[in-house]
């Protein structure tokens, strides 16, 4: 049985009946600032294959350890170095996963079979009060079927997960809409794994250094991060991004509506765009001169495309630059990598 609460869980038994489903090895679905995560105690190794089982996800993709407090890191991982500390100091709490060295009582399960492993405290004070009545760190992926996009609203995490969870939280639209950035702080100059809302220059000003930025290398072994090796965040539709000036772009999408008729066409963009484009079917993204905003909706965007039983998928290609470099990485992946340039 799936049990449904709303956001607020500072009643006493509301606590209690967390701590109880997690002790039990239990699932709980939360909300965090960045998307919705499925969590588990993180130190049970039979509740972190639960959480594999009920996404459908590869055991060799390694999952992130949610905290609460900022000493806790210090219980769950050896070796956490100065420059880690800086950015602890500097995003944490928020939307930035460190990759550290991992201590014994962190099972192998939760990291690949690697010894590092991903921890982060989130902001969103929801999320902290579930892991603090736990009574233990989280592992909480992002509360999807592996390959899907991810959740930003609750109707999608019911739509996945009821009856494959034993608690769900409903906190409604989350913040951010993007996974948080993953860095290796394992390595003697930092690497990027995977772009988010704290961007790498971000990064760079807070431990005045440059980083290196592994966020497109082609992982073939255990990746340190999520996102890095299997396909992600695709909808049902076959995705396109579309490179190149606004006007061709444009103007390629409306031939290509023109000229296939009997394909249900729809197209994700930014008001500007859309402006330009005659498609029955479109998400509007919101202006290009608010890319939270954009970065907040797309993966809403790609699940109503399934909604509406959507074929085909134009997306315009977006600036690589601050937060344009994490809204282009999930757009890559649930394009597979299709990419036309106009």
């Amino acid at each position: 049985m799936c049990t449904i609460l709303g956001s607020t869980i500072r009643e006493k038994s509301v606590q209690e009946s967390i701590k109880k489903i997690i002790q039990a090895g239990g699932l709980i679905v939360f909300p965090t600032e960045t998307v919705y995560g499925i969590g588990a105690d993180a130190t049970n190794p039979e509740a972190v294959k639960r959480i594999f089982e009920a996404k459908g996800r590869p055991q060799d993709n390694p999952l992130i350890v949610h905290i609460a407090e900022k000493k806790d890191i210090y219980t769950y991982a050896h070796d956490v170095s100065e420059r880690a500390e800086k950015l602890m100091d500097a995003f944490w709490p928020g939307p930035l996963t460190l990759v550290v060295k991992k201590k014994e009582i962190i099972p192998s399960i939760v990291s690949g079979g690697l010894d590092t492993v991903g921890i982060r405290m989130p902001s969103l004070d929801v999320a902290r009060d579930i892991i603090r009545a736990a009574g233990v760190p989280l592992c909480a992926p992002s509360a999807n079927i592996s390959g899907r996009p991810s959740s930003t609203i609750f109707d999608h995490v019911k739509e996945d997960f009821m009856g494959k969870v034993d608690l769900m939280i409903d906190g409604g639209f989350v913040e951010i809409g993007l996974e948080s950035t993953v860095i290796d702080m394992t390595q003697p100059i930092p690497v990027l794994l995977r772009p988010g809302a704290v961007t790498k220059k971000m990064i760079e000003d807070a431990l005045e250094m440059s980083i290196l930025d592994a966020t497109e290398d082609d992982v073939k072994d255990v990746p340190k991060s999520p996102g890095m090796k299997y396909k992600h965040y695709a909808p049902k539709g076959m995705v396109y991004l579309l490179e190149g000036e606004k006007k061709r772009v444009c103007s390629f999408i409306n031939e290509q509506i023109t000229s296939n008729q009997t394909i249900k066409i729809g197209v994700i963009a930014p008001h500007e765009y859309l402006l330009e484009i005659n498609a029955n079917y479109q998400v509007d993204l919101g202006s290009l001169e608010h890319f939270e905003n954009i970065g907040r909706h797309i993966f809403l965007a790609l699940r109503q495309m399934d909604e509406l039983n959507i074929e085909v998928i134009y997306i315009p290609a977006l600036s690589n630059q601050g937060l344009g470099q994490a809204i282009m990485n999930r757009l890559i992946k649930a394009a597979g990598h299709r990419i036309i340039h106009l």
